[in-house]
């Protein structure tokens, strides 16, 4: 983009380097979407800032300690770092000192796939070899695995993360990475609840991350942050949700693993509520009639993938017609024969039975 030229240009236009780095180069390189522009240089912050300043560019110290600007060009967002090399780490975060060299920066990394760059016109740099490793979809720590995760405990759950979205479940995880993970998985508790919540929900927001689960549970890390997780219905919901053209939704495949996730999790107050609405005991007509399609939609697909089978299109197309209902009846009906509980009583009664007719029952009806 000319967003991306302009800001390069002004690094190397001044001697500095000028490398794209992380998800953007590995994401451009599998054809999957890019988000965040990172860029690695080898010029410090108060020289980044100066220099897109002079070229009339916005910055903002998003986070200057840690050697990142933000530049914006054309309201794109560029991060802008200072190569790093990491001095000092206690299992949740580093202290660093700039470096000089891409490789220094290279091996602060996590994974191999995520240590690749790229310049202006696209030439990639690959200083600890990771591009077979990026092209076979093998998730691999950079150098030593134990000594990666030691630096911080989250990269266990990132590995998994990152094996769901962009590993060959074929192949199944990096033996040595999956070794490194269960000798480590004490480290977890180091954690904050919502460092961990953050990285199991974007796992489950994979396409399929049922093969990735199934290798966090083998090493003990499912049950580490989420006790009583099952996962027998994992890969039936993914494939119900497939065949019934449901996105995949974190909060829906909460839903199914069990366990006791309001403990376990820092979930919003969004989340919550539709985790509890989902887990109710109504059946799926009342739940679509009393929530909504959706809710009633993800609760269809739950119920079926529990107990094998496929949504039945009939079942979801009346879960569509009990979100459209309206309850008859209102209070100045019964009234003034009924007041206070014995009126409420009343209605909930009439509401019953209504819903168990299938919405059929009329005002009328109720009112006999």
């Amino acid at each position: 983009s000319s967003a991306a030229q302009t800001v390069c240009a002004v690094l190397t236009n001044a001697g500095y380097q000028a490398w794209f780095v992380g998800g953007c180069v590995r994401n451009a390189l599998l054809g999957e979407t890019v988000s965040d522009l990172d860029l690695s240089t080898d010029a410090h912050p108060d020289q980044v800032t100066a220099l897109a300043k002079a070229a009339g560019l916005k910055v903002i110290p998003t986070g200057i300690d840690h050697g990142t600007v933000t530049i914006l060009a054309e309201n794109v967002p560029f991060e802008v770092t200072t190569f790093r090399k990491d001095v000092a780490t206690d299992g949740r975060r580093a202290t660093v000192a700039f470096a000089d060299n891409m490789t220094d920066d290279a091996r602060r990394r996590d994974f191999t796939m995520n240590a690749l760059y790229a310049d202006a016109a696209g030439l990639l740099a690959d200083p600890l070899g990771g591009l077979p490793d990026l092209q076979a979809r093998r998730i691999v720590f950079i150098e030593d695995a134990d000594q990666r995760i030691k630096e911080d405990y989250l990269r266990i759950l990132r590995f998994f993360r990152f094996y769901a979205w962009y590993g060959d479940p074929r192949q199944g995880p990096d033996p040595d990475g999956l070794a490194a993970c269960a000798a480590n998985i004490d480290g977890l508790k180091q954690l904050s609840v919502e460092r961990v919540t953050s990285e199991l929900l974007k796992l489950l927001s994979a396409p399929d991350p049922a093969p990735a689960l199934a290798s966090m549970a083998s090493t003990g890390t499912l049950m580490a942050i989420l006790p009583g997780a099952e996962l027998a219905s994992l890969a039936v919901l993914v494939h119900v949700e497939e065949r019934a053209g449901l996105e995949p939704d974190p909060i829906r495949r909460v839903a199914i693993l069990g366990g006791d996730p309001t403990d376990a999790l820092r979930l919003s107050k969004e989340q919550t509520k539709t985790l509890d609405q989902l887990k109710t005991q109504m059946g799926h007509i009342e739940t679509a009639y009393r929530f909504g399609a959706t809710i009633g939609l993800d609760r269809l697909a739950i119920e079926a993938a529990s107990i094998g089978q496929e949504i039945d299109p009939n079942l979801a197309q009346s879960i569509q017609d009990a979100a459209n209902q309206t309850f008859p009846l209102k209070a100045s009906d019964l009234m003034p024969n009924l007041q206070g509980p014995a009126l409420g009583d009343a209605l909930k009664a009439a509401e019953a039975r209504w819903i168990a007719s299938g919405f059929t029952l009329t005002k009328a009806d109720l009112l006999d």
